[in-house]
């Protein structure tokens, strides 16, 4: 699928780029505004950023922080609407180099229908999905669709996965896999140490698909790490706080640490 070969090249030239680790990060269409987000998208542009999550909002986010949350509550009161989000997704894709996957939750793929929602998606130049309240066992027909569309179904790995159940997890991987940290929602920093440089092996065992780790990366030591043992870093939470903080002054800062 294409963006299976976009990783392929980008980790290609991570060498040349002195850069440990592919980077993807995280922005919630409409938080604090969508001019704010185009922003936010123009720095991670000039920081090479590699992969971007356009949040769609939903009411209850439940595999993320309360700064996510008061993020997706935020959008979702400014009349954030899915129409919204795709269109800023069509922009975004028409203007930057990076590629796009939408991050959200399952009720807005099905109020608006699965193969409709799909379409919209590749039409508006998405790459894939991550839906993280969505069980395999219940997205047959999404990622079958996702199939006909060439759009990568983005599954996720979690550390109280039996290996049996990874195994069946690896079947629908596709583009790369999302694997969490730790356990618990995002936001907290995580100590990149051996249990998590062993989850990551574990995960190894049942896919050849690149590994992308999440949850608490936000030091340039976590990208070290994660290019040791896994593909692409997650940047979520931290990011955003740092515009909070200060806006472009503070994003640009953030990276600079980040990426040195």
């Amino acid at each position: 699928m294409a963006l299976n070969k976009y990783i392929t090249e980008q980790q290609a030239t991570l060498a040349e780029r002195k850069r440990p680790a592919m980077i993807m990060t995280h922005v919630v269409c409409g938080y604090p505004s969508f001019e704010d987000n185009w922003k936010e998208l123009e720095i991670m542009q000039e920081f090479g950023v590699d992969l971007v999550e356009l949040q769609f909002p939903f009411s209850e986010p439940s595999a993320d922080g309360p700064l996510f949350v008061k993020a997706n509550q935020e959008a979702i009161e400014n009349g954030v609407r899915v129409q919204d989000c795709f269109e800023f997704m069509a922009k975004v894709t028409k203007e930057f180099s990076f590629k796009v996957v939408m991050m959200g939750y399952f009720n807005t793929i099905f109020k608006t229908g699965q193969r409709a929602f799909l379409q919209q998606l590749k039409d508006a130049g998405g790459h894939g999905f991550i839906v993280p309240d969505l069980p395999i066992d219940e997205a047959q027909e999404l990622h079958a669709i996702a199939k006909e569309l060439d759009l990568s179904p983005i599954v996720l790995m979690t550390p109280t996965n039996t290996d049996a159940r990874l195994a069946e997890l690896a079947k629908s991987a596709d583009g790369f896999v999302y694997t969490v940290a730790r356990k618990g929602v995002t936001g907290s920093n995580t100590n990149m140490n051996e249990e998590v440089a062993g989850f990551i092996a574990r995960c190894k065992q049942f896919t050849e698909v690149p590994l992308a780790v999440g949850f608490g990366v936000s030091h340039a030591d976590d990208i070290a790490f994660i290019g040791q043992h896994a593909d692409i870093a997650v940047i979520g939470t931290a990011a955003l706080k740092a515009w909070e903080q200060g806006q472009e002054t503070a994003l640009r800062q953030f990276f600079t640490a980040l990426l040195k």
